[in-house]
């Protein structure tokens, strides 16, 4: 590491997580977080890119984690999971897996490394949804864990005046995570009607190199009909 700002993302290994660690390598340290140590590995050809391996939803490997922590500048949150189905067919299960990953670590890994972000007068990207503004049918474990999101970002910028907090709120984006949904849906993949994880990397940088005296709170992304 060097005295170059440090920023730490989660679900970095791949999709928007690894497309925002592109764009944030020429001017920051990283730390990539992911639960795939290989994939991470695979992905620190990055100049000044350090793998940060840890189960999200384990709490005292959370804990061990960000005690080793001495500086944080940026956090961002890309980590996530989104499993389809009317609500009589949601069970506990998923609903509990959904809100542990969306929302509950987000909250306490921001928790744990609020002194450090504090310390930085730092800044906190939450990497949300279009289903974090509107909700549909059959996404209502997902659609839930993304309005909690939007609300747990409102309430954080609220609380902690000195940090920048936003909240990016991107359409459908080419990425394995919408192969998955996609397939839930029995659709046809269709990259070139979703955003690029570039684009939606573009928008974080955006709000992150906004001049001190500006505070982008919150970025609504769609794609273009092509």
């Amino acid at each position: 590491m060097t005295d170059r700002p440090v920023a730490l993302i989660t679900g970095a290994s791949r999709g928007i997580g690894l497309a925002v660690a592109r764009r944030l390598a020429p001017t920051h340290d990283l730390l990539l977080g992911g639960r795939d140590a290989d994939a991470l590995s695979r992905a620190t050809d990055l100049p000044n890119a350090t793998p940060w391996p840890v189960e999200l939803t384990d709490d005292r490997a959370l804990a061990d984690a960000t005690a080793a922590l001495s500086r944080l500048d940026l956090l961002v949150h890309s980590a996530g999971l989104a499993e389809l189905g009317t609500l009589v067919g949601t069970t506990a299960d998923t609903w509990r897996r959904t809100l542990e990953l969306n929302v509950v670590a987000v909250a306490e890994l921001t928790r744990l490394t609020l002194p450090l972000l504090r310390a930085a007068n730092g800044h906190v990207v939450l990497v949300n949804s279009g289903a974090g503004l509107r909700a549909n049918p059959g996404w209502g474990a997902y659609a839930a864990s993304k309005f909690a999101l939007r609300a747990y970002a409102d309430v954080l910028r609220a609380e902690e005046p000195g940090l920048r907090v936003t909240s990016i709120h991107p359409g459908r984006v080419d990425t394995d995570m919408q192969r998955g949904i996609r397939a839930q849906e029995a659709g046809d993949y269709e990259p070139d009607r979703y955003l690029t994880a570039d684009s939606v990397a573009k928008a974080v940088l955006a709000a992150v190199e906004a001049d001190e005296d500006a505070h982008v709170t919150e970025v609504v992304l769609r794609p273009r009909p092509r």
